[in-house]
């Protein structure tokens, strides 16, 4: 992919792996100064039932089903976001320096592309190619060329956040189911209290384990999350991407006979003019 990079990228995995570290560091020291003795409690001597408890349930089956099928999502999105890349290395567009494109070119250039991607199937920055293309052969302008290429990269970013409105809601949908459980345990547990008796001592025993889903929930939607702002970032990044490479390698090697004066008597300073590509390939 030659695109000329505008930024150092930020190096998000070291820092995780770092922060991780000194957290699991600084948490296992104060754990070690700060804790009480036996007498205390915690989830590292739960017993086999309890943990049941905590990981099953209904609520918890159906916040299982939905993290589940947004995690199918996520990956199916992910690996079509890897293809797409590969657009890059098709050669859509002639990439060598001092290379042209002048108006005629553009439907040889239309073959090239569906040529080269008809067994691949379909791609963004080719819509995006063609786009330009279909531009450049009716107006032959190349800043009508520039917009019709910033007017598809934004139809096809919408496309992508339209397409993301399944794994929203199943993200969203995850704590309210959890939420529903814990609304629904505190109102068994009200109901056994309001019994009295030895139905008061169970009421406190659901009440312990009312809000479990809720744990559950909350820690599949953050993982869920997590996975949701990734696939977003690199989407837009590929959109983004595929723009640039159309500024780089199709609107600024435009040449407008118009503006440059004859075009087999004058030719653009330090460079020059590749011919028509239905010549060459001829």
């Amino acid at each position: 992919m030659a695109l000329t990079p505008s930024q150092r990228p930020t190096r998000e995995l070291p820092w995780l792996i770092f922060s991780v570290l000194l957290v699991a560091g600084v948490g296992y020291l104060c754990w070690i100064t700060f804790r009480s003795g036996s007498d205390a409690s915690s989830w590292l001597s739960w017993d086999r039932e309890r943990w049941a408890k905590l990981l099953m349930g209904p609520e918890q089956f159906v916040c299982y089903v939905c993290f589940l099928w947004g995690c199918f999502l996520f990956a199916s999105r992910f690996f079509e976001v890897r293809r797409q890349r590969g657009a890059f290395k098709l050669g859509l567009l002639p990439t060598e320096d001092g290379a042209r494109i002048l108006p005629e070119d553009s439907r040889s250039l239309q073959r090239q592309v569906d040529q080269a991607t008809a067994r691949h199937g379909p791609y963004i920055l080719a819509n995006m190619i063609r786009a330009g293309l279909a531009k450049l052969g009716l107006s032959r302008s190349s800043e009508d060329v520039r917009e019709t290429v910033k007017t598809q990269a934004e139809v096809d970013l919408g496309r992508l956040i339209s397409s993301m409105a399944t794994m929203n809601y199943l993200a969203w949908a995850i704590p309210a189911v959890g939420f529903f459980g814990t609304v629904r345990g505190l109102a068994g547990s009200m109901t056994l209290a309001g019994q009295g008796g030895d139905q008061l001592r169970i009421a406190t025993q659901h009440l312990t384990i009312a809000f479990d889903c809720t744990l559950v929930a909350l820690a599949l939607s953050l993982v869920a999350m997590f996975f949701i702002h990734t696939l977003q970032r690199e989407e837009e990044s590929l959109v983004i991407d595929c723009q640039q490479y159309c500024l780089e390698h199709l609107v600024n090697r435009i040449y407008e006979p118009e503006v440059g004066g004859n075009l087999n008597q004058e030719l653009p300073p330090g460079g020059m003019i590749a011919g028509s590509l239905t010549e060459r390939a001829s």
